[in-house]
């Protein structure tokens, strides 16, 4: 049997969430990065459209997203070629139905302002008259160019990733998890960390860790060419129910989602009909934009905690196990600040975070 290949910890995973830790991790120790795919990102990372929102998602995901900016502003020395921003403002959109939720929302955001219905309507000229009774824009939020990201962690952590290593056991044994890939290498480090994605339950179970729970769901995106309207300089527009969002894509077509979160099984999930034709018709309730076809489509998985806040933290019976999962929609603007908490916590720099310990689901 060929020997097990020793390092200091084991990340499952190599999306964002696992190569943000291991980027992080890799001045400290000797990491290396386990990834079921051929390639890294290959699911949820690499299907995703991100864009950085303060306002966006759960108290605990505000707060690593607030604490990624200074990363996304002055990545380090080499981390990537170009800017991994570029400003985008976000419109949230009212109809009638939707004007107490645009209220509540401006009473509650961080730099969020109210936007006449005019100006808006000069913002994005295919806006249909009438569609919004209200509206507001979050002028201070940015597209993130997720593939410079993800591959600059990736790089961070040299000669850390392994491809193709599906996990098919893992077991402790004198102070050390071994694993064992499905075409039979072998790894072994005192500390695995799981940053599965939608298969976090099942890395967990297989390491003999009670599952959180999570829910893997759907999310559809669809490129329209949008002519004749210049998209380019358009914001991000939404409605404040978030059952439909639209933003520019490669200057000048537009990428169209219905906000879909359908529950599935950890899957290579792909689009479906339906939800291609949702977004189509939601979008042009608010947009007059004709579309006679669509381009392409794509669907990614977002997993999601019980309770909707990330998961990072020890396991509280299992020795050495180390969570990281739960990003859902938001990994990709916390990512810096969630792989930096990670690894000091993996270290013993820093105390844990009640909101984000998993832990908290009894299990744990």
């Amino acid at each position: 049997m060929e020997a097990a290949r020793e390092c200091d910890v084991l990340v499952v995973g190599a999306g964002i969430a696992g190569a943000a830790a291991a980027a992080h991790l890799a001045p400290h120790r000797r990491v290396l990065l386990l990834e079921a795919e051929d390639a890294a990102g290959y699911h949820a990372t690499g299907r995703s459209a991100a864009i950085w929102i303060q306002n966006y998602g759960p108290a605990d995901v505000r707060a690593f997203t607030a604490g990624s900016r200074a990363f996304f502003e002055r990545p380090p020395a080499g981390f990537a070629a170009a800017p991994l921003l570029r400003r985008r403002p976000v419109l949230f959109l009212a109809p009638e139905a939707q004007r107490a939720a645009l209220e509540a929302l401006l009473a509650g955001g961080v730099g969020l302002a109210p936007l006449p219905v005019a100006a808006a309507l000069a913002m994005v000229p295919a806006l249909r008259p009438g569609y919004a009774v209200a509206a507001a824009i979050e002028e201070d939020a940015f597209d993130i160019d997720v593939a410079a990201l993800h591959q600059g962690f990736v790089r961070a952590a040299p000669g850390a990733l392994v491809l193709r290593a599906r996990l098919r056991e893992a077991a402790r044994r004198g102070g050390r998890w071994e694993v064992a890939a499905e075409d039979g290498r072998r790894f072994a480090a005192p500390v695995l960390v799981n940053a599965a994605g939608a298969w976090g339950d099942a890395v967990a179970a297989l390491a003999g860790a009670t599952p959180l729970g999570l829910v893997a769901k759907r999310r559809t995106g669809v490129i329209i060419d949008p002519s004749p309207f210049a998209v380019a300089d358009w914001p991000l527009l939404n409605d404040v129910a978030q059952s439909w969002y639209a933003r520019p894509e490669a200057r000048t077509r537009l990428m169209v989602s219905p906000a879909d979160e359908t529950p599935l099984a950890p899957q290579d999930v792909q689009p479906d009909e339906l939800d291609i034709a949702i977004a189509i018709d939601r979008m042009q309730g608010a947009l007059a934009i004709e579309v006679r076809r669509f381009e392409r489509a794509w669907a990614g998985l977002r997993t999601f905690t019980p309770d909707g806040s990330l998961a990072i933290g020890w396991d509280a019976r299992v020795e050495g196990f180390f969570w990281c999962v739960g990003q859902g929609g938001y990994g990709i603007q916390t990512a810096p600040a969630a792989g930096a908490y990670a690894a000091a916590r993996i270290l013993a720099h820093t105390p844990a975070l009640a909101a984000v310990e998993p832990a908290r689901f009894g299990g744990a």
